[in-house]
């Protein structure tokens, strides 16, 4: 295939459609946690609900994300992102009709397979259609726009929410999907790995997914149940044993989706475990701050949606900045400090309170963590992908991409119960704010723990290496988005991140 060169109207046609595609399910994950009050208001449904209609999504996209990849490699690339983009669409019109909770989660389940498929796919086929200095170009206009599109989505969703209904918070991809397809059809070139070979893993696929499935709806369910109870137990005994066979697959596989043999490299290893704890302490706040803004300090949803815009504005200024320092200096020192400023950032939110002002109580916070989100994620982007050989860049960005939504999932399956936060919890303005004060601290720590890891853990490569690094993956990634791959930053976090 030839190489398409930046600024020629291939190009643009290339960088429309796949800044278009990543944008739906990066602007999808940020809308929802907009619209969950009025969404649990109207449908009548408790936390537990909440929690499954972001969760539902995470769980089927962490677990089919790698595989994705995969069957674009194969089969094609433009091929497997335009039947993501369609899947996407039909399960956004889906979730914009549900009746009811238990449909809307089935088909938020039903979005994650798509975007588990659009995702790899967006930035695969940049990578095979540009090449050397016009790949590093592509890549980065295709961060930067995607992290405009993404950090509209919040100020859209509380838009819609307010002005139309919470439906439309789906229903709106449909229309633009189908440009994202036309334009993928008629201008995108098509493209695969000549050397993929063996089947996709199915097997682990579904075994990873079941893993999740399992464990999370233990942890979700547990505290409104019963640890007890036999449907707990059974799901809580099925991901452990699914978890099991997942590795046990993996490990004698020819062809795994997870080659575990990746992570007998030291600072891979160190850089993924220093990326759960982060993603988990951000998925965990964040989930539960947009809900707190409204139903604690009373903020309109678009007033919610958009808090978190100048940590956006300040991501885009200075991660490029904290990218090359890191490449000088190397990795460990911003990956410590990083964490530890975000901690400070959480803190200063235990000011929001009932007839919070944005400027006095939120904006602190907001500033700190901007800064401290700058400084983290290029260099732990750089130092996930030039920790492997080159040929394993994929690979890498993939896994660290599945650390993060995984890590994502667990928290905010965890943290709510852990903090009190079950039942009609979303309803009661004193019982929400201390719960959100307890997960702020519990966050924070988190956050702590994860600076020292890195300080203990993560090496200093050679400057060289580092620079080349930095050189080939420009460093972009969304605070939502894993952090292995350049990507777009949510206003209110969502992924390496695609």
């Amino acid at each position: 295939m030839s190489r398409i060169r930046m600024g020629t109207a291939p190009g643009r046609w290339v960088l429309l459609a796949t800044v278009l595609g990543s944008g739906l399910a990066g602007i999808d994950a940020t809308v929802v946690n907009v619209a969950l009050p009025t969404i649990g208001a109207e449908l009548g449904t408790d936390f537990a609900a909440l929690q499954w209609m972001v969760t539902g999504y995470t769980l089927t996209l962490a677990s089919f994300i790698l595989l994705g990849g995969s069957l674009g490699d194969r089969y094609g690339r433009r091929r497997v992102f335009v039947i993501g983009v369609v899947w996407f669409a039909v399960a956004s019109m889906l979730c914009g009709l549900a009746p009811d909770a238990g449909l809307l989660i089935a088909a938020r389940a039903l979005q994650g397979v798509g975007g588990a498929l659009l995702m790899p796919g967006s930035l695969a086929i940049i990578q095979a259609a540009f090449s050397g200095e016009d790949r590093a170009r592509a890549i980065g206009a295709w961060s930067g726009l995607g992290g405009v599109a993404t950090a509209i989505g919040p100020f859209l969703g509380g838009w819609l929410v307010e002005s139309v209904s919470w439906r439309w918070v789906f229903l709106i991809n449909v229309p633009l999907a189908a440009v994202v397809v036309l334009i993928a059809v008629r201008h995108v070139p098509e493209s695969r790995d000549a050397e993929a070979t063996g089947r996709p893993d199915i097997a682990g696929a579904v075994l990873g997914a079941l893993a999740l499935a399992g464990t999370t709806y233990a942890l979700i369910e547990a505290p409104g149940r019963g640890l007890g109870t036999p449907s707990v137990l059974v799901s809580a005994l099925l991901g452990l044993l699914a978890a099991a066979a997942f590795l046990l697959v993996e490990w004698r596989t020819a062809h795994p989706m997870l080659p575990l043999q990746i992570f007998a490299n030291r600072q891979f290893s160190a850089t993924n475990a220093v990326t759960f704890l982060i993603y988990a302490a951000f998925s965990g706040i964040f989930f539960l701050l947009v809900l707190h803004l409204q139903v604690v300090a009373d903020f309109s949803p678009v007033a919610a949606g958009t808090a978190m815009l100048p940590v956006t504005a300040l991501m885009l200024v200075l991660s490029p900045r904290a990218g090359a320092l890191g490449a000088r200096i190397g990795p460990r020192l911003p990956m410590t400090l990083g964490p530890l400023l975000c901690a400070v950032a959480l803190v200063l939110m235990l000011r929001i309170g009932p007839g919070a002002s944005y400027v006095a109580d939120v904006l602190p916070g907001v500033i700190v963590l901007g800064l401290g989100l700058s400084l983290l994620v290029a260099p732990l982007t750089s130092a996930a992908l030039s920790a492997v050989p080159e040929r394993q860049a994929g690979l890498a960005s993939g896994v660290n991409n599945a650390v993060a939504r995984a890590a994502g999932l667990v928290a905010i399956a965890v943290l709510p119960a852990a903090v009190g936060l079950t039942g009609d919890a979303y309803s009661d303005p004193a019982v929400f704010r201390a719960g959100f004060d307890a997960a702020c601290l519990i966050g924070a720590g988190v956050l702590v723990l994860g600076g020292v890891l890195a300080a203990v853990t993560i090496r200093n490569p050679a400057a060289r290496a580092a620079v080349d690094a930095a050189d080939e993956h420009p460093a972009h990634c969304a605070i939502e988005g894993p952090p292995a791959a350049p990507g777009a930053l949510h206003g209110v976090p969502r992924g390496a991140a695609p």
